[in-house]
């Protein structure tokens, strides 16, 4: 990172602050519930990151924070739980935090305290298969499974192995059925809402609302009408405008699948679709 990049970001949280208080005319930014918008990778974290910054404008915050709060290091090794909870203890009073946080006792605990507003958002386990091929294959070469990728012969080969997972020569990934593991530990969590990406782009609307009607169970009144508070929730969701867009639609997952594919995924995944909801049955 260069030194004019590293500046900026630096200086970030101030400028934002200072319109904060220009937009809100206030100093103080305590009135809202402090708010964490959670996902797993290639499942519509980036969506989710857009409607938070349009909760700036709609709600006294001051900023969505620049960074994610993740799991894993830039360097490929697993961050301790005890840095990931500081992180998340630390976020400053009135801005809205993100990132990939795993459902451990003591994040779970904090992130659904009563007072706070905690969303997680998920995704069609095929179509985030095919969002994370693409994604490391093309698209960012700093991916550990970029090389590995590159090296097979075609899209159905790389997708076996985001299906089955891989633990050898120093690459480790797990299978689509242990990544969805930490789907259900969410799934099951009190005071959390769960969003689908595919609901978020096929029935918006009435996602956005009950996103609004989350933040107001907390019992916060959102000062803005509710109609113009949707109508700048939806101008801010604007997917090409994600350093990580590829296609931002739903069931993509068809036009990539080989019959292979399909095969596998039943024998390694059996019955995930159908808990998730996804499917009636096996017969797809």
């Amino acid at each position: 990172m260069g030194i004019k990049q590293t500046l900026r970001r630096a200086l970030r949280p101030y400028g934002k602050t200072a319109q904060a208080i220009w937009r809100w005319k206030r100093f103080s930014f305590n009135d809202a519930p402090p708010i964490f918008a959670n996902s797993k990778p290639k499942s519509g974290s980036h969506l989710l990151l857009q409607v938070m910054n349009g909760f700036t404008q709609i709600m006294p915050y001051k900023y969505v924070d620049a960074d994610p709060i993740r799991t894993i290091k830039k360097d490929g090794g697993r961050r301790t739980a005890d840095d990931i909870f500081t992180d998340l203890r630390s976020v400053p009073n009135g801005v809205i935090s993100w990132g990939y946080v795993d459902a451990t006792p003591e994040n779970a605990s904090f992130l659904t305290s009563d007072g706070r507003v905690n969303f997680f958002i998920y995704r069609d386990p095929r179509d985030m298969l095919v969002s994370q091929v693409f994604f490391a294959t093309d698209m960012h070469e700093e991916h550990g499974m970029h090389d590995y990728y590159n090296s097979l012969p075609d899209f159905e080969a790389r997708l076996n192995v985001a299906i089955t997972g891989i633990d050898r020569d120093g690459l480790k990934m797990v299978s689509v059925k242990q990544r969805y593991e930490g789907v259900f530990q969410w799934l099951k969590q009190k005071n959390t809402m769960c969003i689908r990406f595919e609901d978020l782009i096929n029935n918006r609307d009435a996602t956005l609302m009950s996103m609004l009607d989350e933040v107001e169970s907390t019992g916060y009144k959102i000062p803005t009408p509710r109609e113009k508070a949707l109508s700048i929730l939806v101008d801010a969701i604007q997917p090409k405008k994600s350093h990580t867009f590829r296609s931002g639609k739903t069931g993509g997952w068809t036009q990539h699948f080989s019959e292979e594919n399909k095969k596998l995924f039943k024998d390694v995944a059996g019955d995930l679709l159908v808990q998730l909801g996804y499917e009636k049955d096996n017969n797809w």
